[in-house]
């Protein structure tokens, strides 16, 4: 079912992007790819632009590479990572429901994403960064986000960089993390 006959079925508040790579081409090391048909991409623009929420996990940065409107409603496109490893979150804002639970500083293993440009900027709300001191293979330097959001259009955007590993999801302050990230996008 298409994301437009799933949006008009059912009655939502935000649509998540999660592993939004094609497994097969996962399966060849391609970890770039588009998902959307072009009657997707406009029924997830008319989505957001109309109100609703749109919530991107991890790979979610992976992903419709060729569609600038995406690009403007994520913040920042993937360029690459290090090696899986642990590093230190730098939490920036813990009134947000996603961050509110997380400790200032917050030990985490994860792949570690490099962005092709920053995403803080005017509109853009920095949650959490990395201290790169603390791991191997950073690109980005001393201000490296790994969690924001915004305001996109009359709905809401979240993305966060963390969920690589399977067994995160299973992680008490990881799941507050996604919570928090789903209730503040859904409004």
């Amino acid at each position: 079912m298409e994301i437009e006959e799933q949006i008009r079925a059912n009655p939502i508040d935000a649509v998540v992007l999660l592993t939004s790579v094609h497994l097969e081409g996962m399966a060849r090391g391609v970890v770039m790819g588009e998902v959307l048909t072009p009657d997707g991409q406009l029924a997830l623009r008319r989505w957001t632009s109309g109100g609703g929420g749109f919530m991107g996990i991890h790979s979610a940065a992976c992903t419709e590479y060729d569609w600038p409107y995406y690009g403007e409603l994520l913040g920042a496109r993937f360029a690459g990572h290090p090696d899986f490893q642990s590093g230190t979150v730098l939490v920036e804002d813990r009134s947000h429901p996603s961050m509110r639970h997380l400790p200032p500083r917050w030990d985490w293993n994860d792949e570690w994403y490099d962005f092709r440009s920053n995403p803080r900027r005017p509109g853009v709300q920095v949650l959490a960064t990395i201290d790169e001191a603390g791991y191997e293979g950073g690109g980005m330097g001393a201000d490296h986000p790994l969690v924001w959001c915004k305001e996109s259009g009359a709905g809401r955007s979240f993305y966060t960089s963390l969920g690589h590993a399977v067994d995160a999801y299973t992680d008490p302050a990881f799941r507050g993390h996604l919570l928090g990230g789903l209730r503040w996008t859904a409004g």
